[in-house]
């Protein structure tokens, strides 16, 4: 036990934490560059803007773009991210005197969510930290249990949704209950592309609801659930020795062979399922998206093996490095890309919104993926934490940790 906790050092970080972190802080972007982009609905139903306006176009490239977005990071990086922020919970709080270690970690996750919903209500309603700090004020309490059942307990909270969207599936009545949400008429989505073509008083009007309505209803029904559920799992996972790079060789070629297999069938085969019914809203919005839904968590579980096998096997090679820079300052990057975006997307900056074809969307993130990635090398050459790190520490421990490294510090005589 300590008496006088404080942040973990640089050289005591855990890298195959840090690079998975930074591989899903990237991967994010894939799918949120979409909402950022383009009206909320399309983020469920595609095929809605393509007959509203040329730059939804869901044909040829464009829908080779989603397909392979949809594949590969829909679902999936998210549910890397939140898997880690439960492991996270483990790795903060062990070692703490337990007199102190749940005021560090309410002022720890108080903070996140002061932060989130800045973050939500005036930058952007896509915000996961609300929703993280909510389900961790919850989860802290469970740390303690055996990595089965946390496993098992996780896994039932995430199948909740699951159930609560079949059964509203089969219900009387669901194909016009979820009409206007799955294919809103073209009024609706012209207003949205003005609203955030304008200035940013303008978007009040669309994202102070859309957020608030995803931090009630959505979180109660859908959002708690999964997240609460991966956060125990990522609390197992970290116990076993998974995501710290414990296992054995052979269990991760296990996990990444079996999670690809199992997760590209599973996700293929929604793929098919969605198209076969044409995108019917209730087959579609009910049905089609259970297949993506668990294939993520066997897809997410094939990358954690990825990761660990390339940090095995290239640790500190220019790949681990670059990745484990970004997940160092992952908080940091993750409100660096909503700045970025809404300066390209929103009225207030280049006012694109609505006019970006997923083709262009792609080139984006892969421009801001080259940005953040040098940024965050080069900010770690001079400074131990990002800046919302630093600020995050600071407010956890009640004291301004050293934010110059001792090279930089050195260099400049400090």
């Amino acid at each position: 036990m300590t008496s006088d906790p404080s942040p973990t050092p640089p050289e005591e970080r855990i890298l195959g934490l840090d690079v998975l972190r930074g591989f899903a802080l990237l991967g994010i972007l894939i799918i949120n560059i979409q909402v950022f982009a383009m009206p909320f609905t399309t983020l469920n139903n595609p095929t809605v803007y393509a007959s509203t306006m040329p730059y939804g176009e869901f044909a040829g490239a464009n829908y080779l773009v989603w397909l392979v977005s949809h594949i590969v990071a829909e679902r999936k990086f998210i549910t890397l991210f939140t898997v880690m922020f439960g492991a996270g919970i483990i790795l903060f709080t062990q070692g703490k005197d337990e007199d102190e270690v749940l005021g560090l970690h309410y002022r720890r996750t108080g903070f996140l969510l002061v932060a989130g919903l800045a973050h939500a209500y005036l930058l952007w309603y896509g915000d996961i930290l609300v929703p993280y700090a909510l389900c961790g004020l919850v989860v802290v309490f469970v740390r303690d249990w055996e990595p089965k059942q946390l496993a098992r307990t996780g896994l039932v909270l995430v199948a909740v949704p699951s159930l609560l969207y079949i059964i509203s599936g089969l219900s009387p009545g669901s194909t016009q209950a979820v009409a206007a949400q799955w294919a809103p008429a073209e009024a609706t989505l012209l207003a949205e592309v003005e609203t955030y073509r304008s200035g940013w008083l303008a978007q009040l009007d669309h994202r102070v609801p859309t957020a608030f309505a995803q931090q009630t209803g959505g979180f109660i029904s859908v959002v708690f659930w999964r997240t609460s559920g991966l956060m125990l799992c990522g609390m197992a996972l970290f116990k076993w020795g998974v995501l710290t790079n414990e296992r054995s060789t052979s269990f991760y070629r296990r996990l990444l062979a079996g999670g690809l297999l199992g997760g590209l069938a599973l996700i293929l085969a929604g793929v098919w399922y969605t198209e076969a019914v044409d995108w019917a809203a209730r087959e579609s919005l009910f049905f089609g998206s259970q297949f993506n839904y668990w294939g993520s968590l066997l897809l997410a579980g094939a990358y954690i093996a990825g990761i660990m096998l390339l940090c095995r096997r290239f640790g500190g090679g220019i790949v681990t490095t670059a990745l484990s820079a970004v997940g160092r300052t992952a908080f940091s990057n993750y409100l660096l890309q909503t700045l970025v975006a809404t300066s390209i997307f929103y009225g207030h900056g280049l006012g694109l919104f609505g006019s970006v074809t997923r083709v262009e969307q792609a080139g984006i993130v892969v421009g801001i993926w080259a940005g953040q990635i040098a940024l965050s090398v080069l900010w770690l050459r001079y400074f131990r934490f990002g800046p919302a790190e630093w600020l995050w520490r600071a407010v956890t421990y009640g004291r301004r940790p050293p934010l110059r490294n001792d090279r930089a510090a050195d260099a400049t005589g400090d």
